[in-house]
């Protein structure tokens, strides 16, 4: 599934691509497991819309949408138009109209293989193709998720709430907070997206490997100086990860298509029996809370 730097970098890519396009029709497929809201709603949120900006909250791609509506003025009453019955009559021929705008969002998880593609209209429809967005740049925008995992929704402006605190905007004192006393693996408070959200397992076995803590242990015996130093491994292994566009692990490629590189910068994460790149020591994997996690038995205590 991808975790913050993926997801940050695919919010950005569409940013640079769509933002200010006009979405002049909107076409959504038959399955029904991708759409968390209702399709019809999806479609009239959608459908001339002005895409004004994009961005990421979390594990979600936000689209924040700007529709000028077409409002009338509520016509003269009847006792009024025999009061002033000419003047009445001038006036409600043709109610004023004026344009006000609404703000709306379509939020996009993107799932275990879900992607975002902005293609010209002759590209060929890929195989599970579950919308596609009409830009009035001549583009379309399509998602597209084989394994539907991933979900479409609106909400009103200012509407949506990921949970959770941003990882990269979080400071010290917040962060050891939110783990401190906590009887959970501080793996598992990591990927508790209502404490921390956006960071994902190959995020969380990095973290932990630079900050020296094992997955294992119960968050409440870490120490504020070993809480310290994840909280600094946690920014710096995020912010290295987007600079190289994420990692492209299974079916992962940014809004051009393009694999990132962090993969290639992995100390622990998939690298289970091979030496640690510090100790020369073998990388263990162990299973907690139903997800792999792996680190090494010398570094990390």
């Amino acid at each position: 599934m991808p975790e913050l730097p993926e997801v940050e970098t695919i919010a950005r890519g569409l940013a640079k691509r769509v933002t200010g396009d006009l979405i002049e029709s909107v076409w959504l497929g038959q399955k029904k497991e991708t759409l968390k809201s209702p399709a019809s709603e999806i479609a009239a949120v959608l459908d001339q819309s002005r895409i004004a900006s994009v961005r990421r909250m979390g594990k979600h791609i936000v689209f924040d949408l700007e529709q000028d509506r077409v409002v009338r003025a509520p016509a003269k009453s009847r006792l009024a138009q025999r009061m002033t019955k000419s003047r009445a009559a001038r006036q409600t021929s043709t109610a004023p109209a004026e344009a006000v705008a609404t703000k709306s969002q379509w939020i996009v998880h993107l799932g275990m293989t879900g992607s975002l593609r902005v293609c010209e209209p002759q590209t060929e429809v890929a195989k599970h193709t579950h919308a596609i967005l009409r830009l009035s740049s001549g583009r379309e925008l399509r998602f597209v998720d084989p394994r539907r995992f991933g979900r479409l929704s609106v909400a009103s402006a200012a509407d949506f709430d990921a949970g959770g605190i941003e990882p990269l905007e979080i400071d010290l004192d917040r962060f050891t907070n939110l783990f401190r006393g906590r009887k959970t693996p501080i793996k598992s408070a990591l990927l508790n997206q209502k404490l921390l959200r956006g960071v994902g397992n190959i995020y969380a076995d990095e973290s932990l490997f630079r900050s020296g803590i094992r997955p294992r242990r119960r968050a409440s015996t870490i120490t504020r100086e070993q809480l310290a130093k994840l909280f600094v491994a946690v920014k710096e292994v995020l912010n290295e990860a987007i600079a190289l566009g994420g990692s492209s692990i299974s079916d992962y490629v940014d809004a051009d298509g393009e694999e990132g590189f962090f993969q290639l910068q992995h100390r622990v994460y998939a690298r289970e029996a091979e030496p640690c790149l510090v100790c020369k020591t073998p990388i263990k994997r162990v299973v907690i809370a139903g997800r792999s996690s792996h680190y090494c038995p010398k570094c990390q205590r």
